[in-house]
């Protein structure tokens, strides 16, 4: 008997630091993707936060943890939806998140982006597409 690989959303609505959200969601990404399911993660509203450059905690005593989403490749976890509205409510723009890259098997292991920049509509489509939609 065939076992169907379900398709996991984890969908990241809270800054990085001041709860545990962040760190938690990352934390059942990477048991989920060494379980070999097929997880996703979407970053909206103060979510994106969690993937800006430069993030330090020194002076709020917390351990940076932003360094491990360039990692996710490793795990095989290459699609990471960014919300365009959210970053631009907040003044951000694709250019101040982390480069978080994975090698394409597929594409003589070319490098690829794993942030992919979707808007409010098409976050709502990958949305409805999963099995599991699990919200930090």
């Amino acid at each position: 008997m065939s076992e169907t690989i379900k398709k996991f959303l984890y969908v990241n609505r809270k800054a990085p630091y001041g709860t545990i959200y962040a760190q938690e969601s990352l934390e059942v990404v990477l048991i989920g993707a060494a379980f070999d399911q097929d997880v996703s993660l979407a970053f909206l509203d103060d979510g994106v936060f969690q993937l800006t450059k430069g993030q330090d905690t020194k002076e709020i005593g917390l351990k940076n943890f932003s360094a491990t989403y360039r990692a996710l490749g490793d795990y095989e976890v290459t699609k990471l939806y960014v919300e365009k509205e959210s970053l631009e409510e907040r003044g951000l723009t694709l250019d101040d998140l982390q480069n978080i890259e994975y090698e394409d098997e597929d594409d003589d292991y070319a490098e690829k982006s794993s942030i992919r920049l979707i808007s409010r509509a098409e976050m709502a489509e990958v949305m409805a597409d999963q099995d599991v939609v699990l919200s930090f």
